[in-house]
């Protein structure tokens, strides 16, 4: 069962899914979670701004790449990672995609 298919708690169907991608991995930059939600880079960003602006999520500049993390000083913290927690459950497609994922940079010199 697809994230899509519990509703959109969240405004749109891509909003919660990025939110719920962004519980995942913890902190990610927007071609990212647009290559493991399958869509635009522009929609991703219109989501992640209209969270921002809902002070869900916040950004950071890492060298010229923009990392957004869920906000670590919105209230309701906690219970919103339990909530994102529960729905990434339903869709085993996006965790897997998202347990796939590299999260270390690769040695320099090593052969592709």
């Amino acid at each position: 069962m697809a994230v899509k298919s519990l509703g959109s708690p969240f405004g749109s169907e891509t909003r919660t899914r990025v939110f719920v991608v962004l519980q995942l991995v913890g902190s990610s930059f927007q071609h990212e979670l647009a290559r493991l939600l399958d869509c635009a880079p522009s929609v991703v960003r219109k989501a992640l701004a209209g969270l921002e602006r809902d002070g869900l999520v916040t950004g950071r500049l890492v060298g010229r790449t923009r990392s957004d993390v869920l906000n670590p000083r919105h209230f309701a913290r906690k219970e919103l990672e339990a909530f994102l927690s529960r729905m990434a459950e339903a869709d085993t497609e996006l965790r897997e995609r998202t347990a796939q994922l590299r999260r270390r940079p690769r040695r320099a010199g090593k052969p592709l």
